[in-house]
């Protein structure tokens, strides 16, 4: 069966240079105290949370990681919303801006699972899909 509705336009979130050039020079300095302090300083860019988040893991501190991702994604449905978003439709890895959140989005899923939060795993998961499927591919793939 085809579906005769028109698939909602994709969302592409605002570019941030200033918080773009914070994060990178965070990546130089390789610091947790860098990281939060793009944090800090930008608190709806998903991307430093979701770097914060992914450090977090990495460590093996899961709930701290699933805190950061949890902010992140919450943060940037808010932006999505402001954007136009409307609940569903395409939120493309392609466009870069897009990817501090779905970064947020994937690790919320895996944290949420390593949590014993198999529900809430699964449908962050599934929500990565339906934003883009490149989006689950590439990160899966990291």
């Amino acid at each position: 069966m085809q579906n005769l509705l028109p698939e909602p336009p994709a969302t592409l979130l605002p570019a941030h240079e200033e918080a773009d050039a914070a994060l990178a020079d965070a990546v130089e300095k390789d610091t947790d105290e860098a990281y939060a302090a793009v944090a800090a300083g930008f608190p709806t860019y998903s991307a430093a949370w979701a770097a914060l988040a992914t450090r977090a893991f990495a460590a093996g501190q899961v709930v701290p990681a699933y805190a950061y991702a949890r902010t992140g994604y919450h943060r940037g449905l808010d932006q999505l919303r402001r954007s136009g978003w409307k609940g569903h439709g395409p939120v493309p890895w392609s466009h870069k801006p897009n990817r501090g959140f779905l970064r947020c989005l994937y690790l919320l899923s895996r944290a949420a699972g390593e949590i014993g939060e198999a529900d809430e795993a699964a449908r962050c998961a599934q929500f990565l899909r339906d934003c883009d499927p490149a989006a689950g591919d590439a990160l899966a793939s990291n």
